[in-house]
């Protein structure tokens, strides 16, 4: 499943850290909008949590939620699956036999093999899964040691952070890191963890640097130790620069604004269109994209939309219903931005290209738009993803079967096209040996195994 996760260790009894992690959360919404859980501890062996299905802001909408929430260190996460059932929503809880609480980010892909080793409890998520294994682990070990004996076991990618019912924070990426985690500090202590570095901004912390793929940080209240535990095989998630990431977080050493932008002067390059008289970025997430390719052609930058109520991420909503819905909310065209007018239509990324051809045929036949030209900042989407990200299968994928013609007469536009594959390794400034390209090639660096099929519940 797509996460956010959450943890902050504040090395003082005086912090009270339920409120941070509330906008540590707030500023992760984008990449989880169906559940959202706290858990506390204010080291005396007590776990304080909150958890249920909704936005951020809708399930701790009562102050009186966030006092009830003890203590200087805490985990938080924001999840894109939806549930109902208070167990399977994160963090996962695990009472023994040692106390723990889990945000889990990722996808295990030997969850039948790893639930034998857990019997006879039987976890109903990955996450609550991870936990129990972690718990069992910490009867004999240091949570350091527990880790990366763990680490050699779970098969899969993974991004976590957990605490300890005595008081104990731990945080580790898998050696591939293909799923994000950067680490900020208060003054001189490394102190908080988060998908990404706009959480760590939020809250008044200082970003330092990312998680290494296989590391792992551990804190108490009297020392910060790091592990290099296994050693890094980098496969970056290509997926995040391009859509799931804010613009304001850097992660795997890598600014997202400044990658958008790259991405956006190279799609100009690619495929320009001649004589085009605007510019309008679709959706929010590919406006750099936009602003970048009317300054490499030359094209007028416009602003075609305007943000209804709430942010929503439509592309990561369950349902196709609700995505439709999603963008219909979320974007109400300006006509005088479209009418009569030769438009370059930037979008971010076209999955099953049935919210792009509601949009073109809106501009076209509501708005009066003379041309429409589809420019996509992110290759052709192919596969999907065996490690969590909403990525649909193949069979709904528009790119899987069409050329961009075919696809271009099927949303309804003059023209269309995608960045190449090349075009986005080379805007990403990271190696193409060192990135997880699978959604855009369908090779994966880690192939699916027995049970990877099988989310754990």
């Amino acid at each position: 499943m797509g996460s956010g996760i959450i943890g902050i260790y504040g090395f003082s009894r005086l912090w009270k850290m339920a409120r941070f992690l509330y906008y540590g959360l707030m500023a992760l919404q984008h990449r989880g909008q169906e559940t959202c859980g706290i858990v506390t501890s204010a080291g005396n062996g007590n776990l304080y949590h909150h958890k249920a299905p909704g936005l951020v802001d809708q399930v701790f909408s009562e102050p009186k939620i966030i006092e009830a929430l003890k203590g200087w260190m805490g985990i938080g996460c924001v999840t894109a699956m939806p549930e109902k059932e208070l167990g399977k929503i994160q963090p996962a809880l695990v009472e023994g036999p040692q106390k723990v609480a889990l945000c889990f980010d990722g996808k295990i892909l030997n969850v039948k093999e790893l639930t034998g080793r857990v019997k006879p409890f039987v976890p109903q998520s990955e996450a609550e899964l991870f936990a129990a294994l972690f718990s069992r682990e910490l009867e004999e070990k240091h949570p350091l040691d527990a880790m990366a004996e763990l680490m050699k076991t779970v098969k899969g990618v993974y991004s976590t952070v957990i605490l300890t019912g005595k008081g104990e924070m731990v945080a580790a990426r898998d050696p591939r890191g293909v799923k994000p985690l950067t680490i900020g500090s208060f003054g001189f202590d490394y102190g908080v963890v988060a998908s990404e570095s706009c959480a760590v901004d939020v809250i008044g912390a200082d970003f330092k640097s990312d998680l290494k793929p296989g590391e792992i940080y551990y804190f108490d209240s009297q020392s910060i130790k790091r592990k290099q535990a296994v050693k890094p095989q980098p496969s970056y998630c290509a997926f995040e620069h391009v859509y799931l990431a804010r613009p304001d977080s850097w992660i795997n050493g890598s600014s997202v604004y400044n990658a958008r932008m790259e991405i956006g002067k190279r799609l100009a390059k690619e495929n320009p269109v001649r004589d085009a008289e605007v510019v309008l970025g679709v959706p929010e997430t590919a406006i750099p994209f936009a602003v970048a390719y009317s300054n490499e052609t030359g094209t007028p930058l416009g602003l075609g939309f305007v943000q209804t109520g709430r942010r929503v991420r439509s592309a990561i909503k369950p349902t196709q219903f609700e995505r439709l819905v999603g963008v219909q909310l979320k974007l109400n065209p300006i006509k005088t931005a479209m009418a009569g007018k030769k438009i370059v239509l930037v979008d971010d990324s076209v999955v099953r290209g049935t919210t792009t051809k509601n949009t073109v045929s809106l501009m076209r036949n509501r708005m009066g738009a003379k041309e429409i030209h589809v420019r996509v900042g992110s290759p052709r989407l192919v596969a999907s993803c065996p490690y969590g990200t909403e990525v649909p299968p193949e069979d709904e994928l528009i790119a899987a079967n069409l050329t961009p013609g075919e696809v271009g007469k099927v949303v309804g536009a003059d023209s269309f096209h995608w960045l190449s594959l090349r075009g986005l390794t080379d805007a990403l400034g990271i190696p193409k040996s060192r990135l997880c390209l699978g959604c855009f090639s369908g090779k994966y660096p880690l192939p699916p195994e027995e049970g990877g099929a099988d989310d754990g519940r």
